[in-house]
Formats: structure tokens, sequence, C-alpha cells
């Protein structure tokens, strides 16, 4: 799943020109669902989930493998520099009442041997295996959830990127009328129709638009800088996001969300919490278990060799089977302070498994409710621009035409820039509850 993953995302970018190097440099066109699916392969919280999983897949053959047959084979060799040397009664040998030195053993001694076992029966061991064919699911499931996590960080960037440039273009829209209006000004007081007040007036506006058209090109290069993380890229990849607000906003089907059905067991964390139960519930198991007792069988087959020369060395074989049991019989207490112990820890984890669950039925609701208010808010403010629009050009032309002061101007002008910001920050409103639901739904 992976590879193919992998390919197709090659294949997109390779047909769509999406990655563009020159001269050491980079450069990204990037959709939002493209944004998505690159991060998830560079994103270094999604890379390690990834080398998680995999260390999981181990660790299940590990220990698994302990209760598979297990060979071993040793060998040794020896050479005896000096001999042990022993009395013996002189009455072995004729000798009575004397004491007779003997040396035992030969000089050289060899000896190999090869020795298979099997478990036969440890129920902490088979325990164990499930335990961590559990493990493996659950890193499985963290994958989900850090690519959930990455798809919605990347798509809150993507907004914030869109949403600050909207904003520029809204400054730089402001700042030229403003010029422009200043530039009448001056021409007005030039020929007595306007006070000096006036035009300090204009510039004092002007001057506030443009700083705060500065402060937002820093911003947006701080979401292009957060957009570079969580695409896990260098530094000074240049992106460039292919799709605009227009179109996005356009594809939001508010309805559609808001009657989706809801299934909590179908939710990657109430998923986690319940992998949660069921490895404690193990673990019980598994104390448990460890009260029963272990049977393992065995056999042996090697071979010694003795002699005082290595090349004639007389070699004897020698082999045996066996069963070994192992019955815990008492611990002092030991074992039942664990089990018990365990116990607790199962109920817990079932207690939290119903704290989540209502907790997901709650976000429902709430998410639901707040992307229809999102919704609603949306709409109201983006009539209200159009209100606020139409009565800036109202008194641009009475202050043009001597029929409004330059103070009515500036808050004729106010009022168009907030209807402009409370625009732009419903929309954004709009997008991120929008991607909230999704994520809680399993649409992104």
């Amino acid at each position: 799943m992976k590879n193919r993953r992998l390919i197709n995302l090659l294949l997109i970018f390779s047909l769509t020109g999406t990655t563009i190097l020159a001269q050491g440099s980079s450069e990204l066109r990037l959709s939002l669902k493209e944004a998505q699916d690159y991060a998830l392969m560079n994103n270094k919280s999604v890379l390690n989930a990834r080398q998680d999983v995999a260390a999981s897949k181990v660790a299940l053959w590990e220990t698994i493998s302990n209760a598979l047959p297990q060979v071993s084979a040793t060998g040794t060799f020896v050479d005896n520099l000096k001999l042990m040397t022993t009395l013996l009664p002189g009455e072995f040998f004729g000798q009575p009442g004397t004491k007779i030195p003997v040396t035992f053993g030969s000089k050289f001694n060899s000896s190999g041997s090869v020795e298979a076992s099997l478990v036969l029966f440890n129920g902490p061991l088979y325990v164990g295996i499930e335990t961590t064919k559990l493990a493996k699911k659950l890193s499985e499931e963290n994958l989900v959830k850090s690519e959930q996590d990455t798809r919605e960080s990347v798509s809150t960037a993507y907004f914030l990127i869109l949403v600050s440039e909207e904003s520029l273009r809204i400054l730089e829209g402001n700042i030229a009328n403003l010029t422009e209006t200043l530039k009448s000004t001056r021409s007005m007081f030039a020929a007595g129709m306007a006070e000096s007040t006036d035009v300090d007036q204009m510039v004092s506006n002007l001057t506030m638009v443009e700083n705060t058209r500065s402060s937002m090109l820093r911003t947006i290069e701080l979401n292009y800088n957060l957009m570079r993380f969580q695409l896990g890229v260098a530094p000074d990849t240049k992106i460039i996001l292919s799709e605009n607000l227009e179109v996005m906003t356009k594809e939001i089907d508010v309805e559609a969300l808001l009657t989706q059905g809801f299934d909590p067991r179908n939710n990657v964390n109430f998923r986690l919490v319940e992998g949660q139960e069921q490895l404690t519930s193990l673990a019980l198991k598994g104390e448990k278990a460890s009260v029963l007792p272990t049977l393992a069988g065995f056999y042996n087959y090697g071979t010694s060799g003795m002699g005082d020369k290595v090349s004639d060395l007389s070699w004897f074989p020698n082999s045996m089977t066996g069963l070994s049991l192992s019955i815990p019989i008492f611990a002092s207490g030991q074992r039942y302070s664990k089990i018990r112990k365990a116990q607790i820890e199962l109920d817990k984890a079932r207690t939290t498994k119903g704290l989540v669950m209502e907790q997901l039925l709650i976000q429902e609701k709430q998410l639901r409710y707040n992307l229809a208010n999102a919704n609603e808010q949306y709409k109201s403010q983006k009539n209200n621009i159009d209100v606020a629009k139409r009565v800036y050009s109202s008194m641009e032309n009475k202050y043009r035409q001597g029929m409004a002061s330059s103070l009515e101007l500036t808050q004729a002008n106010s009022l168009y820039l907030e209807a402009e910001n409370n625009y732009v920050a419903a929309l954004m409103n709009l997008l991120q509850t929008k991607i909230a639901l999704d994520k809680l739904l399993n649409n992104i």
C-alpha cells in the first residue's frame, strides 16, 4: 500500500510538473490534495509513525519465534597441560599403609553437542504473542491518526496562506484607493478647497494601512514556513498554491456534512482507546497465566573425544531426550497483587473508553453546530462587504465634491476595512470548522 501510494504520487508530480528543480533550489506547485499527499510521504511525524509500524512487525516475529523450535550447538577442545594427580590407598596396589599418587584423565579432551528444544506450553508466552499482535495493530492505528493530523495541519496551513494573501489583496486595493484620494486631496488643498488637516488625515490613513500591509507580508511568510515544515521540505523551497479561495468555498457542501452519519466506533481516537483496553485485558490475562506450569521438551546429541594425541582421540557418542516442567507454587502473594493491579487497570481502561465515546458524541454535535454557525456568519459577512463598499464609494464621492469631511471618509474607510477583515475571518472559520468535521467523520 505504501509503495502504491508513492508510485501514484510520483506519477502525479511527473505529469503535472509539480516539482521543478533548478540551480540547487526547488519549486512546488500544489493543490490542497497534492500538498496533503506530499506531506504524507515527507512529514517527519508520519515517517516516524511508519517506522513504528515496521518495528512492531519485527517485534511480533521476535515474540512468535520464542514459541518455535530452538536449536543450538556447542563445542569444546581442552589441552590439559598438567593432569590432575590424586593419592589413592596403597591397598589398591598391594602396598598397604602407603599413599600412591595417580594421574587421571588424558591430555586432550574434545566434545561437541547439538540440542533442540521446544516450548510445549507456556501461558505468558502465548499471551505475549497476542499482545504483540495487538501492539502492531495499534501502531497501524497510530499511523492513521498521524496521517489524519498531518492532512488537517496541511489544510490549515494552506487555508492560512490563501486567506492571508486575500487580506493582502484587500489591503493593496485599499492602499491604491487611499493613494488616489490623497492625490485628489492635495489637489483640492492647492485649489483652496481643502485644509491641510485633510491632507494630514489622508497621509495618516495611508501610512496606517501600509504598516498593516508590511505586517501581513511577514505573516504570509510565516504561514509559508509553516507549510514547508508540514511538507518536510527545505526552508528555501518555493511553494505555489494552485487553488484559490473562491473555488474551495464553492466546493463546500455544508448540508451534506451536516447530514452525514457518524459512528464513534469508526473514529481513530476511539479505536486507539479501545485497543488500550484490549492491551490491559491481555495484561490481566498474562498475570493470570503466570500461575500456570511451563512445559518444554528437549533432545540432545553429542560426542566426546579423549586421548594423549590430537590425531588419535577416542570418540564416544551420547544422546538424551526429555521434558522439563516448572510449576509455580508459592510467591508470598506477589502474583495475586499483580493480578489485582491488572484488574484495576482494566477497569480504568473501560471507564476511559466510555469517556472517549461520550466526548466524541459531544464533539460531533459541537462541530456540526460550529459549521452551521460559521456558514451563516460567512454569508452574512459576505453581504456586509457589499454594503460597506457602497457606503465607502458614496462617501468618497461626497468627499471629492466637498460634501463630506476627511474624518467621515476615514470612518467609512475603516468600516469597509473592518467588513473585509470580518469576511476573511469568517471565511477562515468556515474552512477550519469544515476540516475539523471532516476529520471527525473520517473524510480526510
